[in-house]
């Protein structure tokens, strides 16, 4: 009973098991050929000597008993020879393989504990090799995983906690009679409330967009227009901090794209708000819309602050703010680029950054399907 639990549950012992049972058919397989044949080789070659040397048919007798005896003893100890063998090198064989899968077991167990750091050592470039360098990708991935889970928790809990205890210190003002109860006050509650529902709102929709589930309700959508109402909704915020904003378009249209326009115009309205943002006074910014072999580019140029170019991967991670020394004074949550980021992909197209440097501006590009690629 025991040896038949081992057999169901030890890899190892499956291993020795097939081995061993692959010399046993092996061997009867043999004993059974040489049996059968044997004594008609045996026939046929006395035959041969009786014709040459004459009759032999007393001594042949004794040779055909002893020659099969021999036979019979020869595989017996070779049989036995075969199995020490099998033994030896199906143990080294199972302990080969069961080595790493051993090690993986402990590795899982120890991932499974929360351990994502822990990796298993690869010694062999075979398939079980292969699964070793899979799980250690899978664990860092695992591991990358939970660092942007807690980086995100950190995120969120930092920017509820900065609105929450501002609203708490003016109540608390209100009551003990520090802070007067009039408009400015209540505004300034009403302001920290409004950025909290703001949070509320954008990490919801950024909830939905990783998850793939925000609608899109594509229709024949000209780009020139999307461009010209975003433009038209921001230039009042442009010309109120004394920043350019020029538009650019080709002398051949650029082709027609099949999108959802509010979609894509909420991505728009998020690039050239931040390069307002992020541009000072007496700045530009420059917005241009063109074909892009079968697609069209929308491109926002600004002369800004720039991104630092080690930084320009993680500009669509949540939470970055390019100018974290004064993020709290420009109001961004920085959600908007990862939603963008994410409804650009969900309508086909690719999003990208591209900077100089610090203080040399910035390039946001946009390249989505042209209509009859779609």
């Amino acid at each position: 009973m025991k040896i038949a639990t081992l057999l169901k549950t030890k890899l190892g012992w499956k291993l020795f098991l097939s081995h061993l049972v692959v010399v046993l058919v092996g061997s009867a397989v043999l004993a059974a050929v040489a049996y059968v044949h044997a004594p008609r080789a045996l026939t046929h070659h006395m035959a041969e000597m009786e014709a040459m040397m004459g009759q032999l048919s007393g001594m042949g007798t004794d040779l055909r008993e002893s020659f099969l005896s021999a036979i019979g003893e020869v595989l017996v100890v070779g049989g036995l020879a075969a199995g020490g063998a099998a033994i030896v090198v199906s143990s080294f064989v199972a302990w080969r393989i069961i080595g790493p899968v051993r090690s993986l077991t402990v590795a899982s167990r120890r991932i499974a504990g929360g351990d994502y750091s822990h990796r298993v050592e690869i010694t062999r470039n075979d398939e079980v090799g292969e699964l070793g360098a899979s799980f250690n990708h899978m664990a860092i991935a695992l591991d990358e995983t939970e660092k942007r889970r807690s980086e995100l928790l950190g995120n969120v809990t930092h920017e509820l906690r900065t609105p929450l205890t501002t609203i708490r210190s003016m109540m608390e003002g209100l009551i003990d009679g520090v802070l007067p109860a009039d408009t400015e006050t209540f505004l300034d509650v009403q302001r920290e409330a409004s950025r909290l529902q703001r949070l509320t709102s954008e990490l919801s929709e950024l909830s939905r967009a990783e998850a793939g589930k925000i609608p899109l309700e594509a229709r024949r959508t000209d780009p020139k227009e999307l461009i010209r109402s975003a433009v038209n909704r921001l230039r009042p915020q442009f010309q109120d901090k004394g920043v350019a904003l020029t538009v650019e378009f080709p002398e051949q249209p650029p082709p027609w794209i099949e999108v959802d326009e509010e979609r894509i115009l909420q991505v728009l309205l998020n690039l050239i708000g931040n390069a307002l943002q992020y541009t000072e006074p007496d700045g530009k910014v420059h917005v241009r819309c063109d074909r892009d072999g079968n697609a069209v580019r929308f491109s926002i140029v600004d002369d800004g602050i720039g991104i630092p170019p080690e930084e320009l991967h993680r500009v669509f991670e949540r939470f970055y703010r390019v100018d974290k020394s004064r993020a709290r004074s420009r109001g961004g949550s920085g959600i908007g680029l990862t939603i963008a980021a994410h409804l650009v992909k969900a309508h086909g197209g690719t999003i990208s950054a591209e900077s100089e440097g610090v203080g040399k501006g910035s390039v946001f590009s946009i390249v989505l399907p042209a209509e009859s690629q779609m």
